[in-house]
This record gives structure tokens, C-alpha cells and sequence, in this order.
């Protein structure tokens, strides 16, 4: 898209360079371009954001499932170290964890970038991990804003968030109606602390003073610095979770987010049933024990804030587990039991 007479001196020396907004988009375009699905029909530039619906054809009954989200105090972090590739993952990935936990194929994305000062070359870097995000997951990038904050955020600085939209068929939908007691929690593995509990981080780690630790490679994190291992991003389930719903019967999903398993997995769970989990069986990562260790916290605060190495918990009926393995392990995952479903009231317990 051509803007050769688009420029404005003044408002340029207001803070907002408008031709740095245009570089932006054409540097990004490479890697929009890589998300293109059955329903795309637009180039990048346009005013909306255009997606053909009638790639949904043969549903009985379509229903849209939207959901919005960031990536928290995550993106300080990515600041400091200058490593913006790998953010957006986290953006897409908070929105497509969880609308696939009503069974919804995620089918387009937009994103929303707020920076100090618009680098060109940063908001496409920022945009490329955008774009992977949306092809671990399927979905078409179709749009989004950068918008310019002079006086507003330090030039640095940027924030980053995403909506994304699904469709699931009706009667295909996961609602928890069918869970029984009896039925089994299986643990969807996590890469790490995804993008929940940052902020708790922060203090402990002291990140917002450039703690020099960070960048010291650790032992007890296979020789990978704190600051690696909690820039990780998040595990992006949907392409693995579309293919066990092809072949199991699943109850429940819970995106194990901020507030770790006592706030996530009851959103899952029925009136009157209960997840009681084997907390031995919780295969916890090492970062999570470095956290509890540095910052001197309580078992109970970290299962009550991070998602301790489950990203995702999948309930299904007992005589379809070993199914459920074998098809998520075909699809990458290496999913393990961590419970079952009882009669109670509590919803869950460790």
C-alpha cells in the first residue's frame, strides 16, 4: 500500500510518526502472509479484518466462541532482554487455550500493539511471534492496531494483546454435563510459567532493576538463565486437543492460567463432583522451584498461582485414557494422569 503524500511534520514532532506506522505494516506483511487459511480473503492494510465463513459449511449448529486476553507483565521482561520474536506466541497462545476448552477451532486472530515509540522493526518482530502463534494454532492473522503513546509510555515500552474467534458445533460442545464421577484428570505438560504470575516474579527475581542473576546460567535449569526460562513461551494446545476430540469422549477442559489449579480447574468441574489430584504425580518443572525457593513461598501460594508445569487438564471417561494418551502423545504431547473426578463439593483438591 502506497502513502506518498501522507506525512505530517507536526505531528511528528508531537511523538507519532505515521510513516513509521506504514513501514511497520509492510515489514510485517511477510509474516501475516504465512496465516493464511480456508477463510482468508484480505490483504493487511485494509480497514477490517475479512474472514469467509462459509469454511464452516456442515456444522449443524455453528456457534462463535471469542475470547481476549495478553500476555501480563510478561512483555517487561522481553523488553529487558530485547528478545521481542517469541511474545506474541504468548498473546495468540492466551486466547486459543481457551476457547478450544469449549471445543472451538480457532479461526482468525487480531492483534493490539501500544508501544512509546513505534520501531518499525520491533512491531514486525513482535508481529512474526504473532504470526507463529497463529500457525501453531491455525487461525489467519487479519488485523490489528499499533498505536503510538507518546507521553503516555516510556519509547521503550509496548504492551501486547490479542482477540481471537472460533466456531464449535453445538452438540459438540464441551459443557462438563456429562462428567461422572469415576471419570480421570489427565496433565497437558506446560514449557514453563507461560504468561501468568509475572508480577510475582518481578519481585522475587527483582526484574524491574535488570537483576544481573537473571542472565546467569543455572544448573537446576539444565544451564538455561531464569531470564530464558521464564521468557519461554506458552505451549499452544489446540492443533493436539482438536485431534483427542476427534476420538474421545472429553468432559472438561481447564487452561490452567493465573491462579493455578484451585482458581482454573473448578471452571471445568460441576456442581456437587470434585478433581482430586495426586499432587506426587504433578510433574513440576524446575523453574517453579526456583521461584518457591528464591522468593521463600508456600507450596499452596504456588499452586494458587502458577500452573506448576500443567498447562491444560482434560477430564475423560476411565476407559478411554489409554486412547487419550496414545493420541496426544501421536500429536506432541506427552500427557500424564494427575486425578480423578469424585462426588464433593470443594471442586478440587490437592
Amino acid at each position: 500500500m502506497e502513502h506518498k503524500n501522507s506525512f505530517s511534520a507536526s505531528y511528528a514532532a508531537a511523538g507519532v510518526d505515521i510513516t513509521a506506522g506504514y513501514k511497520s505494516v509492510e515489514l510485517m506483511k511477510k509474516h501475516v502472509a504465512r496465516t493464511r487459511n480456508e477463510g482468508s480473503v484480505d490483504d493487511v492494510g485494509g480497514f477490517g479484518g475479512c474472514f469467509d465463513l462459509s469454511c464452516v459449511a456442515g456444522m449443524e449448529h455453528p456457534i462463535s466462541v471469542s475470547g481476549t486476553d495478553g500476555c501480563g507483565t510478561k512483555v517487561k521482561l522481553a523488553i529487558l532482554m530485547d528478545k521481542h520474536d517469541t511474545i506474541g506466541i504468548d498473546a495468540v497462545a492466551m486466547c486459543v487455550n481457551d476457547i478450544i476448552c469449549v471445543g472451538a477451532k480457532p479461526l482468525f486472530f487480531l492483534d493490539y500493539i501500544a508501544c512509546g515509540k513505534n520501531v518499525p522493526e520491533k512491531i514486525a518482530e513482535i508481529v512474526s511471534g504473532v504470526a507463529e502463534g497463529c500457525v501453531q494454532s491455525g487461525c489467519a492473522l487479519i488485523g490489528g492496531e499499533t498505536a503510538e503513546h507518546p507521553g503516555l509510555m516510556p519509547e521503550e515500552d509496548y504492551d501486547l494483546a490479542g482477540f481471537a474467534v472460533g466456531v464449535v458445533d453445538k452438540p459438540k460442545m464441551i459443557d462438563n454435563s456429562k462428567m461422572a464421577a469415576g471419570d480421570v484428570v489427565i496433565a497437558l505438560p506446560s514449557t514453563g510459567i507461560h504468561s501468568n504470575g509475572f508480577s510475582l516474579c518481578r519481585k522475587v527475581f527483582d526484574i524491574d532493576n535488570n537483576n544481573p542473576e537473571l542472565y546467569v546460567p543455572r544448573e537446576e535449569l539444565v544451564g538455561k538463565t531464569i531470564a530464558e526460562a521464564l521468557l519461554v513461551p506458552t505451549k499452544i494446545y489446540v492443533k493436539p486437543v482438536l485431534a483427542l476430540l476427534e476420538k474421545v469422549n472429553v468432559k472438561g477442559i481447564s487452561h490452567i492460567t493465573g491462579g493455578g489449579f484451585y482458581e482454573n480447574i473448578p471452571r471445568s468441574i460441576p456442581d456437587g463432583l470434585c478433581a482430586k489430584i495426586d499432587k506426587s504425580a504433578v510433574k513440576v518443572l524446575p523453574i517453579f522451584d526456583v521461584i518457591a525457593k528464591w522468593g521463600n513461598i508456600p507450596e499452596r501460594d504456588m499452586y494458587n498461582t502458577y500452573n506448576m508445569g500443567v498447562g491444560m487438564s482434560i477430564v475423560v471417561p476411565a476407559n478411554e485414557v489409554e486412547l487419550s494418551l496414545s493420541t496426544l502423545k501421536e500429536n506432541g504431547i506427552d500427557a500424564y494422569v494427575i486425578g480423578e473426578i469424585i462426588e464433593g463439593e470443594e471442586k478440587v483438591l490437592l
